[in-house]
């Protein structure tokens, strides 16, 4: 790994390019590799659009695993875990991820994207 890659798990990477979560870490996972391609620390309802702007980039770092079908029914932490543990043999447990262009990623203050995406809401602010 040099400087400008970070190590994360193949199932950080996966729910990112599947939709689906199966990352050991759960959502620990999505936060801190999302975090490290966007230099930005995502909140909660920032994350799809996260993923949005990072799958592009892992597709193109990784071919195999955005090529490779994360099965619907994994609905236990012990299902993900052993699927996982069949797929590391192939793929490995880590890949180094590079963070995005600063150019790919646009960084909204979470409040203020959570008014443009419900205009109406009502929140309370600290």
């Amino acid at each position: 790994m040099n400087d400008a890659t970070k190590s994360f798990h193949i199932g950080d990477i996966l729910s990112v390019l599947s939709g689906r979560l199966v990352s050991p870490r759960h959502m620990d996972g999505l936060y801190d590799l999302l975090g490290w391609m966007t230099g930005d620390k995502p909140m909660t309802n920032q994350l799809p659009r996260f993923a949005d702007e990072c799958a592009d980039s892992l597709r193109r770092q990784f071919p195999d695993l955005a090529a490779l079908d994360v099965p619907a029914g994994l609905n236990s932490e012990a299902a993900v875990l052993f699927w996982l543990g069949e797929q590391e043999p192939k793929y490995g447990v880590r890949r180094n991820v590079e963070p995005l262009p600063p150019s790919d990623h646009t960084s909204i203050d979470p409040i203020a994207e959570v008014k443009m995406k419900r205009p109406g809401i009502k929140i309370v602010e600290p």
